[in-house]
């Protein structure tokens, strides 16, 4: 079997970059990562903007498409479903399952990262404190983290039985529960997964990667880069 030539990895150490990060150090797959400084605005480069349109980390490029041919994604969702494709692993072949980690995916890509997100903004990064906003994106993260607590009290992983890239996903959001307002002891069952998911040694070491580039947020011109005009800029 020929080798499989390294992915190359358009990253930052975010959640959603530690999503990609995990999966290939799960998936033992070679890869290259290259960073991406949000901060400092390397988003919004020409050869980045080729291959991430919407100028978000992650990105991947893989020489050994599906066709043999080389390929770029964007978007960390589809870059887990790419790579548990690829590899077979940490999805299921039977429909009924993997339409259960594929709902598990969506709930991740369209609430727990963006309502979590959001919640970080207003906390943490906004320039002036606006009560209605902490409320409103604190309380959807305690709704949420109830929503994963419930499941885990009869599921073992996220979406049944085994591991896969629905945990994968979700896992490195919840990372910052407490920027987020929350007393992880409050929700028992997912705290003991979360535990679990945390020992894992690629988990360990895809949390590590780029982690020692990140510095807290704290200029003006890297605010402006992601929460400002930078962002809206006609390219």
């Amino acid at each position: 079997m020929p080798t499989q030539a390294p992915i190359d990895v358009f990253s930052w150490p975010t959640p959603n970059g530690h999503k990609v990060h995990i999966m290939l150090e799960e998936c033992r797959l070679p890869y290259v990562p290259h960073p991406v400084n949000i901060g400092a605005g390397d988003q919004f480069a020409p050869a980045f903007l080729k291959i991430s349109p919407n100028n978000k980390i992650p990105a991947i490029t893989d020489p050994d498409g599906p066709d043999g041919k080389p390929i770029s994604l964007f978007e960390s969702g589809a870059i887990l479903v790419y790579l548990a494709g690829k590899t077979g692993k940490l999805m299921p072949t039977g429909d009924r399952a993997r339409y259960d980690v594929l709902q598990w995916l969506m709930f991740q890509m369209g609430s727990v990262g963006p309502m979590l997100g959001q919640a970080h903004h207003f906390r943490l990064y906004a320039p002036e404190k606006l009560p209605y906003a902490i409320d409103r994106y604190s309380n959807e993260a305690k709704r949420i983290y109830g929503v994963i607590d419930r499941q885990l009290s009869t599921s073992k992983f996220i979406a049944g039985k085994s591991y896969s890239i629905a945990d994968i996903a979700i896992f490195p959001w919840l990372r910052s529960w407490e920027n987020q307002g929350i007393t992880l002891t409050d929700f028992p069952h997912l705290k003991a997964w979360f535990d679990g998911i945390a020992a894992r040694p690629a988990v360990q070491r895809g949390v590590k990667v780029m982690a020692e580039l990140r510095k807290p947020l704290t200029s003006d011109a890297s605010r402006d880069i992601l929460f400002g005009k930078t962002q809206y800029e006609k390219r």
